[in-house]
């Protein structure tokens, strides 16, 4: 039979964890400086550059990175399993563009410009090495 899929093959569950971060108000060109520093390092290492990184978004993007080893943790503890965080690694991590507010600034002349102020959703994915 073909089309029977071999479960035992498949990778297991906790094997890959998800976090999200939606709506953190700040410019996704900025956010994406922070993000390419720790895209494809260990959960260590990332955490540790994010910690000592003097930018805003180190300090959510580590949260972030917490939060998806803790479903990982959480992802194993279903199935009773323990998990070694130091085996994942960040896989993938991407930055989009969010809701932008509009802003209006005087200007000479009795003129009005907008000012838009950004804001950014972030995807992160870690995997077991």
């Amino acid at each position: 039979m073909a089309n029977e899929r071999n479960d035992s093959a498949a990778a297991p569950k906790y094997a890959e964890a998800r976090a999200r971060l939606s709506g953190l108000q700040m410019s996704p060109r900025k956010v994406r400086l922070v993000a390419d520093m720790i895209r494809g390092k260990r959960v260590a290492d990332a955490r540790d550059i994010l910690q000592f990184t003097v930018k805003g978004c180190s300090e959510p993007l580590r949260k972030l990175l917490d939060s998806a080893v803790a479903n990982a943790e959480n992802a194993a503890a279903e199935v009773r399993r323990r998990i070694n965080t130091d085996d994942y690694r960040v896989t993938h991590i991407a930055v989009g563009d969010g809701r932008t507010l509009y802003r209006f600034q005087n200007m000479p002349r009795g003129r009005a410009g907008r000012v838009r102020h950004r804001s950014s959703h972030v995807d992160l994915v870690i995997s077991q090495e």
